[in-house]
């Protein structure tokens, strides 16, 4: 029988998931005693020493819900690992200890030790960790084994990835907390051109870089790879107007599209990309470009809204997607289409009309 983490210590209800219950089981629940150890209420259920995941959750949060149906599934197709749901509010010192800001967030232990975590509902992820965990036979090394220069050199590769970088929770598009939000605001306020690393991405990164920049929290902002600070410090640069002479400014609209339509030779603008097209538009389009043979890039305008916006403007083409060549616009899949049933578009496509 499995130890429970450190820091679970004090008695706790837990709700467990049984792979033989369904999503809907309201019966008895779960409970760790002082010592650790989980025992299973008349369920014949025990924590292996394999894999634990544990589900941060909050009963008013709809997406915990929707995540616990996703856990309850996992738990029938992965009998070996034991999942568990712990509201957070009611363990402000566990959720303190491993810094659970959001719900839902779901922390992954092996013999003990934390190993992994997910902050979001993101049921995709879920599912590749837990898989990816599940199948894995031994404890990854620990931070103290992992050669640090290796930790270092990444760090240093990543703050210089752009000339300003913004490491946050969550996106631009979808900031996952206060500060992460108020910093992008302001960032495009001023019209900086960053780039961004969501650190609830990779815990290695979240935890590795507080040591390296000495600086424990999040948002942290970079200049050409050094730390300017986090929200405090950006506000009261903002306050002095030195934020400006400090950051990049990102190029005019209708310069940035411009260069966009030229980043290859035939560009496409459609919601997805290659790998995925999000609408059946995209998705036509990209089908009769793989079959010219001729090679293109793509543009997902369904993650930079100012450029969807803008493009419509700059282009006077109202739709989604849109084909450039040489930084011409050819049309949408109705022009494309016509050009294809009429023999025209590989030419066209190859630059010879």
């Amino acid at each position: 029988m499995g130890e429970f983490p450190s820091g679970f210590a004090a008695v706790l209800k837990l709700k467990v998931i049984h792979p033989a219950l369904p999503p809907s089981y309201g019966g008895p629940l779960m409970e760790c005693p002082r010592g650790g150890v989980l025992k299973g209420a008349g369920l014949g259920w025990t924590c292996p020493s394999s894999l634990l995941v544990v589900h941060f959750w909050a009963p008013w949060a709809p997406q915990c819900g929707q995540m616990n149906d996703v856990m309850a599934e996992l738990a029938r197709e992965h009998p070996q690992v034991s999942f568990v749901k712990l509201e957070a509010e009611a363990v402000p010192e566990v959720s303190e200890k491993y810094e659970i800001s959001s719900v839902p967030t779901f922390l992954f232990f092996k013999n003990s030790q934390k190993m992994d975590r997910l902050d979001g509902a993101h049921a995709p992820e879920l599912t590749k960790k837990v898989q990816r965990h599940a199948s894995s036979g031994s404890f990854p090394p620990s931070g103290n084994e992992h050669p640090k220069e290796d930790l270092s050199l990444r760090l240093k590769k990543l703050t210089h990835a752009a000339r300003c970088m913004l490491f946050m929770k969550g996106t631009p598009q979808e900031p996952r907390c206060g500060f992460s939000k108020q910093m992008v605001e302001i960032l495009n306020k001023h019209n900086i051109q960053f780039s961004s690393f969501d650190v609830f991405s990779d815990e290695e990164v979240r935890q590795g870089l507080k040591t390296y920049s000495n600086w424990p929290t999040y948002p942290q902002l970079y200049v050409s790879g050094e730390l300017i600070g986090g929200l405090d410090i950006i506000k009261e640069l903002e306050a002095s107007k030195e934020l400006d002479t400090i950051c990049p400014k990102a190029p005019k609209l209708e310069e940035r599209l411009k260069v966009l339509t030229n980043k290859a030779s035939v560009m496409l603008f459609m919601k997805g990309n290659k790998q995925e097209a999000k609408c059946g538009f995209s998705r036509q389009i990209l089908e009769i470009l793989n079959s010219t043979g001729v090679e293109y890039e793509t543009f997902d305008i369904l993650e930079d809204e100012e450029v969807r916006q803008g493009l419509k403007t700059y282009s006077n083409w109202p739709t989604y997607p849109q084909l450039y060549v040489k930084g011409e616009l050819v049309g949408g899949l109705d022009i494309v289409k016509e050009l294809k049933e009429n023999g025209e578009l590989l030419p066209i496509l190859k630059g010879e009309n």
